[in-house]
């Protein structure tokens, strides 16, 4: 659990935002997107084998132009 704590003097917008800051860095929203709906292994692997593949073809791309 996330919990922020009010500074002195500090606003309700800052304190919003720092709350904000530590959700996000914690990954408690992207593992709640990611468990939203149910996905096999079989296509989890697929899913992960397609963004590897991205992944190095970008990395050869960026290599080429600078070159």
């Amino acid at each position: 659990m996330t919990i922020v704590v009010l500074r002195p003097n500090e606003s309700q917008d800052q304190l919003l935002k720092r709350f904000r800051k530590k959700v996000v860095k914690s990954g408690v929203l992207s593992t709640v997107r990611r468990k939203r709906w149910f996905v096999s292994k079989s296509e989890l692997r697929r899913v992960e084998k397609k963004k590897a593949l991205r992944r190095l073809k970008r990395r050869q791309y960026t290599k080429m132009a600078e070159m």
